[in-house]
């Protein structure tokens, strides 16, 4: 069923065109991501959408009954209700319903009534009529739904019917805001950055919400991660106009650069053609011998209906991380820290890793754990109130904090940048700052007025500059669309220093990290991979856990089983110990193939055509560095299943 369909919609901004001949459909049950860079008109075309703005030219239809529920970017509610109260605001027919029937049930027992057989039979029919409506649309779950959605966004730590809305922060207040959209259960659910103020584990709860969610959903997210797992389809709004791509993200950039490849080949073919095509004519038209030919080819190539030029992205910032000198080989240490902004309550204790060159490392954990305040003592920001950090020789510290996209000097961009770097000529400061994308003048605009993005693209000009080598970045990806994201992505990658980051996108710390330390209220715990790698072997220990308690359980209870359950359980603990066998000589098999490749490329890294090569040296060592990580962390695993046995 068709839910909703746009045609040839056009919106202008005074002389600005905004959208241009915009064409989508939406089907029921629909995943819908909607993609481009800021300023590309994304939000603008989820309101006109959602009947919040008006359009130009063009229609939007869609049938009477169907019901669309908008959620607006960073959009928190306004309530003087308790969480709970207010969440029960969407289920009020239903409480109607609830309270009819009450009635219903009281004028059942009332003896005039029952002495009354038709109006007694007449209200035994409207009862159980009303009984199933209040059935069919969820009379008996909605405060069980309620608990569950309030849970999976975080809200389980409150008293839910006396902690007011008016007294939550402002995530707070977008998070619950999202929570009653999620119960109002609309036909067409439109979410503008719905992965704001989420932590990892409430942005897996709402991507497996939505994988099941009952009608449509059409989103704009930066979070890619987030778009792989839910959306199976990809609007792209690019120069005023959309075009379609069927699959999740990932398949929507690889199609877009197959497109954009074919493209150039079909563009070149034509040029080619019409090159020997003018060639020939040029060459044959003035000859009496060959002037037919050379007109008959004349009319050949103005029938040719040319092939434009593929029209390359717009600009994308670009830039890269360098250092000034290269640390020791121990970057950072810290030895039983507590951090904390009170003496009696640190937020972070029992503190203990220690960060070598080259490491990528991801800090995670959820909303409040103290992930910001460990990095603000480790830049000297805040004092550790127990043990101490070590750091290594040369060790040069560039540090982004999330709220220098808050920066709100009255300089000029240009004065901002210039400031700090005196020495600097002015054709330099604007190549650094146009590589960031400022050009012309928004050089000139005072640096308040500037958006989030623009605030996070100059932090990082900033970042750049100091040529630090050892870079401690927090949320860097926050307010940078897609493509700038990857950019950065890019920039880091190739940085030849050492990264302590802290980031809610998963994408991101799946492409940057090398290490993931998870951080708890117990300390930390060291992960030797990326995030996938992370989640993979939590969810392993959890099962080893559980398989254990299996097993300890079944120990206790052999006792009292006799015959036959006591022979299935021993034949369930002979098959898991079969299992971990497997697993173990297919470990040592890995472990062996590895050992071999590591060997194989340390004796090519002897070689002199090699090491004379400094780029095939770099490679090597990468893919080396990768697969000792690798084998370091099947042995921590073969320890463990060896542990077990």
């Amino acid at each position: 069923m068709i839910v909703l369909q746009v045609r040839q919609l056009s919106k202008y901004f005074g002389a600005d065109l905004i959208l241009s001949n915009i064409k989508l459909e939406i089907q029921s049950k629909d995943r819908i991501a909607l993609v481009g860079r800021n300023g590309a008109g994304k939000s603008t075309l989820l309101k006109i959408i959602a009947g919040e703005m008006s359009y130009d030219s063009g229609e939007i239809m869609k049938p009477k009954d169907v019901t669309i529920g908008y959620l607006a970017q960073d959009s928190g509610l306004d309530s003087t209700l308790s969480i709970w109260d207010e969440m029960m605001t969407v289920f009020a027919p239903l409480q109607t319903m609830e309270q009819q029937l009450r009635a219903m049930e009281w004028q059942m027992g009332d003896p005039d009534t029952i002495a009354d057989d038709k109006r007694y039979e007449k209200l035994l029919k409207d009862y159980d009529t009303l009984q199933e409506k209040f059935k069919e649309q969820g009379g008996y779950q909605y405060e069980a739904e309620i608990r569950s959605i309030l849970h999976g966004l975080h809200f389980s730590e409150y008293d839910y019917k006396n902690t007011f809305v008016q007294s939550l922060s402002g995530g707070q207040k977008t998070r619950l805001a999202l929570g009653k959209m999620l119960l109002m259960k609309p036909d067409l659910l439109i979410l503008d950055e719905p992965t704001n103020h989420l932590d990892m584990e409430t942005l897996t709860w709402l991507e497996q919400y939505l994988q099941t969610y009952p009608g449509a959903i059409f989103i704009v997210s930066h979070d890619r991660y987030f778009l792989d797992k839910v959306v199976t389809q990809v609007y792209e709004l690019s120069r005023t106009t959309i075009k379609k791509y069927i699959g999740n993200y990932s398949k929507y950039l690889q199609q877009k650069a197959e497109d954009l490849e074919r493209e150039w080949k079909l563009y070149e073919k034509q040029q080619e053609e019409v090159a020997k095509l003018t060639a020939f004519i040029q060459r044959n038209i003035a000859r009496a011998s060959t002037t037919k030919r050379a007109q008959s080819r004349r009319k050949q190539l103005e029938k040719i209906e040319r092939i434009e030029k593929p029209s390359a992205d717009e600009k994308a910032a670009s830039f890269s991380f360098d250092i000034e000198r290269q640390s020791g080989n121990d970057v950072l240490t810290a030895e039983n820290v507590a951090v904390g902004y009170t003496p009696e309550e640190p937020i972070v204790r029992n503190i203990n890793f220690r960060i070598t060159r080259g490491d990528s490392i991801a800090l995670v954990g959820p909303n409040g754990i103290g992930k910001s305040t460990l990095l603000k003592a480790i830049t000297s920001k805040l004092t550790p109130q127990n043990g101490h950090f070590r750091y290594g020789s040369n060790v040069q510290i560039g540090y982004y904090d999330q709220n220098q996209a808050h920066l709100s000097s009255n300089k000029r961009v240009l004065d901002e940048l210039w400031d700090e770097y005196p020495l600097k000529t002015e054709k330099e400061i604007r190549t650094v700052l146009g590589n960031f994308l400022f050009s012309g003048d928004d050089v000139l605009k005072p640096v308040s007025a500037l958006s989030g993005g623009e605030k996070v693209r100059l932090a990082l000009a900033k970042l750049m500059m100091q040529k630090a080598n050892f870079l401690i970045l927090d949320e860097p990806t926050n307010h940078l669309d897609l493509d700038s994201k990857e950019v950065l992505e890019n920039a880091l990658i190739d940085y030849p220093g050492t990264i302590l980051f802290v980031s809610h996108d998963r994408y991101f710390i799946n492409r940057i990290a090398t290490k993931v330390y998870e951080l708890t209220k117990d300390g930390i715990t060291e992960y030797l991979g990326d995030y996938d790698y992370y989640i993979a072997k939590k969810t392993e220990m959890m099962e080893l856990e559980r398989l254990m308690l299996e097993e300890k359980q079944n120990h206790y209870s052999k006792e009292s089983t006799t015959g036959k359950q006591q022979y299935e359980q021993e034949k369930e603990a002979k098959r898991l110990e079969r299992q971990r066998k497997r697993r173990i000589e297919e470990i040592e098999n890995e472990i062996s193939q590895l050992e071999e490749k590591i060997a194989d490329i340390e004796q090519q890294l002897c070689e002199p055509d090699i090491y004379e090569n400094f780029q095939k040296v770099q490679q090597l060592t990468k893919e080396n560095e990768k697969m000792k990580e690798k084998l370091e962390a099947l042995i921590e695993e073969w320890e463990t299943l060896h542990t077990s046995l």
